[in-house]
């Protein structure tokens, strides 16, 4: 799957659950381990967990599982690592303290 395809099915799936301000920063040239962040905010531990989790199954469905999932437990701040694409699932606080846009943008 190429990298664009990629990124416009993570954005698609995580806006089939309702996810806030999705932010994609590209991150080419900046970081040797993927090319894309997308960034997008849950409204709560159970929101953030299901978004990561309809990524999961709806990216086995065409093959093509994450690499791996972290934070899924809490809930606070999900990382869903796709290869090229990193998503990045927050609670509005985790995203305001952690800064991903300004850090990477």
């Amino acid at each position: 799957m190429q990298t664009q395809e990629l990124h416009d099915l993570i954005v698609d799936k995580v806006d089939d659950l309702k996810a806030q301000d999705i932010v994609t920063i590209d991150v080419r040239g900046k970081s040797s381990i993927t090319d894309f962040m997308v960034v997008c905010t849950g409204t709560s531990n159970r929101h953030v967990a299901s978004i990561a989790d309809h990524v999961d199954k709806e990216t086995k469905l065409i093959d093509y599982p994450p690499f791996g999932i972290s934070g899924a437990e809490e809930g606070r701040w999900v990382i869903v690592d796709m290869g090229n694409v990193m998503l990045h699932i927050m609670q509005e606080e985790a995203r305001d303290v952690y800064q991903l846009e300004k850090l990477w943008g």
